[in-house]
């Protein structure tokens, strides 16, 4: 499933996280997020599924492009924001 970048700034806003702490626990440059979100650059598939694993352990659901457009929910979180 592809990853949008206004999927990912809704999904940083659910959990309350900055571009700064969401790059720390992917491991990945705020630049890079940064870039994304603006639509500057799309990064490596490698780089996207660090992200959103990131995001998903802290409770963040990907909801794919069904018809409706794809998006983001919140659910119990593995683990604390």
């Amino acid at each position: 499933m592809s990853l949008f970048p206004g999927q990912l700034r809704a999904g940083r806003a659910l959990i309350g996280w900055s571009q700064d702490r969401l790059a720390a626990k992917a491991k990945v440059a705020k630049a890079t997020i940064a870039n994304f979100e603006a639509g500057r650059r799309r990064p490596y598939d490698r780089t996207l599924d660090d992200i959103r694993e990131a995001l998903e352990t802290a409770g963040v659901e990907f909801i794919p492009q069904d018809g409706g457009g794809p998006g983001v929910r919140l659910r119990d979180p593995i683990e604390p924001a």
